[in-house]
């Protein structure tokens, strides 16, 4: 059992950064549609959201991902840092593009989850915490 465990853990990454990313995108949501409805810019409230819901991903990435209850390195945190950075350009930048040829916000914000959750991960899985 506890072999079988072993090889099952490490392919089991992608569906725990799955479910991590879902609470952290219903985060982010939430942020981003009631910053909306208060009136931000949507490319304002998409990095609020987007913010909001990083931390969240952080938390949960770090106890539940990646590196499973052990402390986070100084590189892995400036790593998962520069990461956000690239995630919340691609956001921004999508919703800034597809509201400006006309989508509803939310559509804009939708249509940019999965290009921003795809480069993401493949930052955080192949380098931030590749050794984890």
């Amino acid at each position: 059992m506890a072999k079988a465990m072993a090889i099952l853990l490490p392919k089991m990454i992608f569906a725990r950064y799955l479910m991590a990313s879902v609470c952290a995108l219903a985060c982010d949501f939430l942020v981003f549609l009631g910053m909306s409805r208060a009136g931000v810019w949507p490319m304002g409230a998409a990095a609020m959201g987007y913010c909001a819901g990083l931390l969240l991903h952080w938390l949960l990435s770090v106890r539940f991902v990646f590196l499973r209850g052990g402390d986070a390195s100084p590189a892995q945190c400036a790593g998962f840092a520069l990461s956000a950075l690239v995630g919340l350009a691609v956001t921004t930048l999508l919703v800034g593009g597809f509201t400006a040829l006309g989508l509803p916000p939310a559509t804009a914000r939708a249509l940019a989850v999965p290009v921003s959750f795809l480069a993401v991960y493949a930052i955080r899985r192949y380098g931030v915490f590749a050794r984890a």
